[in-house]
Order: C-alpha cells, then structure tokens, then sequence
C-alpha cells in the first residue's frame, strides 16, 4: 500500500518520492493519520477503508476550491485514491502547533475566513457532490433558496436519520415547516464555506499563519461557519474582531445562529448518542418558541 501511495505521489508532484520514514499521528476520530518523509519532503497521509474513497475526494475537491481562494490557509491536497482495503488522502504536511500564537494570528484567522467567504461565492446553494460531515452524510443538491436548502437538506437530513436511530424529536417536523419564516428577510450570498468549523479543526502554525482544515465544504450562508466557531468553546474573541472588521455580520446572526448549530448538534446525536439529545430538543423548542 505504502509503495502505491508513494508512487502517486511521485506522479502527482512530478518529484521522485520514496518513504523513509512513516510515523503515526493521532487526534483524528473518523480516520487514521501518519506522516511520511523521503527525509527532504514530508506529507500528511489519511487512511480509511477502500469504502471512504469517495468521502476522500469530495473532502480534497473542497480543500483544493477552499485553497484556490489564495484566502486562509489550508493544507494543499496532493493526491487521493485507494490501495488494496485502504482509501487514502495525502496532503501537504504543516506542523501544526494547536491554538496559540496570540490574539494577531487569531485575528489574522477572522480577516482570512472573511476574505474567503467573500471571494469563493457561486449564484446557488449546495455544492457540486454531496460529502460528509464527519462521517455522516451532507447532501449538497444545487437549490437556489437558502431557507429551503437549509430546511431540506440539513435539518429535515438529520431529523430522518435521528428517527432511523428511534429518536422524534418533538416540534421537529413544525420546526421545519417555520425555517423560512425564521429566516424571512435575510438574503445571504453563497459563499464558499468549511462546514464544519469547530475548534478542533483550526490552528497555527510554527510560524504563526492561521490554518483550517478537515472541511465540510459547500456554498451557503457564511454564518454557518461563524456560529459554529461559537460551539465547544468558542474562538478568541479577536477571531471575531478580525472578521466582523473585515465584512460584518448581518443584522440578526444572533437569531439565526441557534438554528444553524442545530444542525450541528442533531448530527453529533446521529455519530456519538444520546448524550446530544437533551440538547437538540431544547434548540427545537428555543426556535419553536422564537
């Protein structure tokens, strides 16, 4: 598998490459990770079953139409493809240094996650594929009404997979019915957005450059990645300064933020249990009552 991945890498690089070494990397819980070097180059590797390729590709295909922005920085997408029972996705190595650096690189952060938004824009909502967030599905059908995008194929999505677990989420189903009246007026461009924002999924480098990645790519309302940055801990608060200085928020996010971390954690119901449950339905009831 090693030598497959090695090849396709040389093929991809036009570079000849050859592993010499390869270490283990932990931190990720849907796939694994390793480093691999020919002691001049050094990439990062994904490995799944040969059943994840198509999560792979729509995951590089994001990466690569986020990096093609030349707005934050994200980990460059080399190659992709299976060998033997493996799926595997190499990217450009970054050494990574978690969330330090001080409230300039995360401002920094906030100016750049701006700056793709209002760059990577398309005239619809949804996406070219369908991916995952996480390891569940995220169906990305082109729909030119933001409200119905979001009723349909995010909340209504994730309600039909929580009933499949045996879990009705009481006014879930009236919740969907009132999305566009919870989101009447508000017009969002379709940016380009990571998906699935949380802290886990951004960093600084060793040479203090803001970077996000492991997306959930798709073109819909930039505040779905601001209010997510919100859940498990929040960003620095100069991550919010640097953004809102760049393109301020519109009036109401604090409405709608609610509605799109619902999403988010009817999802995290679906891969990881009940313990999301109580949660969920106090969202629901909060937006019913809203």
């Amino acid at each position: 598998m090693w030598e497959q991945i090695a090849a396709h890498i040389t093929e991809a690089t036009g570079e000849p490459f050859g592993i010499s070494t390869n270490q283990s990397v932990g931190g990720g819980c849907i796939s694994q990770g390793s480093t691999i070097s020919d002691g001049k180059r050094t990439f990062f590797v994904k490995l799944n079953q040969a059943s994840a390729a198509d999560m792979f590709a729509a995951e590089a295909v994001g990466v690569k139409e986020m990096w093609e922005t030349h707005t934050i920085r994200v980990p460059k997408p080399i190659c992709w493809g299976t060998a033997g029972n493996s799926a595997y996705l190499v990217m450009e190595w970054l050494d990574l240094r978690g969330r330090g650096g001080g409230s300039q690189v995360w401002e920094q952060m906030g100016r750049q996650l701006a700056q793709m938004h209002r760059t990577g824009t398309r005239d619809r909502f949804g996406w070219d594929r369908n991916n995952t967030i996480g390891s569940t599905p995220q169906v990305n059908t082109w729909t030119e009404d933001w409200a119905e995008f979001f009723a349909e194929h995010r909340i209504r999505f994730q309600l039909r997979l929580a009933a499949r677990k045996g879990m009705r989420f009481d006014g879930g189903e009236a919740l969907v019915e009132k999305i566009p009246q919870l989101l009447a007026g508000h017009q969002p461009i379709p940016s380009i957005v990571h998906g699935d924002l949380w802290g886990g999924n951004a960093s600084v480098t060793a040479d203090g450059e803001p970077v996000i990645f492991d997306p959930a790519t798709y073109y819909g309302d930039r505040e779905v990645d601001i209010a997510m940055t919100e859940l498990f801990g929040g960003f620095s608060g100069a991550f919010y300064q640097g953004y809102n200085e760049e393109w301020s928020l519109d009036e109401g996010y604090d409405r709608r933020k609610t509605l799109y971390n619902l999403y988010h954690i009817i999802n995290h119901f679906n891969l990881f249990g009940s313990g999301y449950a109580s949660q969920a339905q106090r969202m629901i009831q909060q937006l019913l009552r809203s």
